[in-house]
């Protein structure tokens, strides 16, 4: 496939990604707020407002990188199928032991378990965003090749 458009293929996948994880954040955060209105007696502390930019951001930004991870280890499956490396053995591990933090860190399969996180400010999504800017930089050093 050609190098420019396997590029825009994947800058394509990553950005409908970002969408429906920006779509499904808002829905979650509107179903927080409709179980902490049904709850009796009212929350003792209202929650903070960075619940709305932080955690949609987290959101967003968790499912672009498990997107970015999943196109790695197909990468790196190909290289290996090709060249049969060990260092590329390492690189599929690396990816898949992120993949399945970032799994287990994104706040749609926390939110499936009934966990709410708030009040972290900006602190909820940077790991994420410093993530996501090293996977950036690995997927293309990756697909240059």
């Amino acid at each position: 496939m050609n190098r420019r458009l396997r590029l825009g293929l994947i800058v394509t996948i990553l950005a409908v990604v970002a969408v429906l994880a920006t779509i499904g954040s808002l829905i979650l955060i509107q179903q927080h707020y409709a179980f902490l209105e049904r709850r009796v007696p009212p929350p003792t502390r209202p929650l903070p407002g960075d619940v709305e930019f932080f955690y949609v951001a987290n959101a967003i930004i968790s499912t672009i990188n498990i997107a970015l991870l999943a196109i790695l280890i197909a990468i790196y499956g190909n290289i290996y199928v090709k060249t049969r490396s060990q260092f590329t053995i390492g690189l599929l591990i690396f990816a898949v032991v992120f993949l399945v933090r970032d799994l287990t860190s994104s706040p749609f399969v926390t939110a499936i378990y009934g966990f709410r996180a708030y009040g972290l400010g900006p602190f909820a999504f940077l790991p994420s965003l410093f993530e996501l800017v090293a996977l950036s930089i690995l997927l293309y050093l990756s697909a240059k090749y």
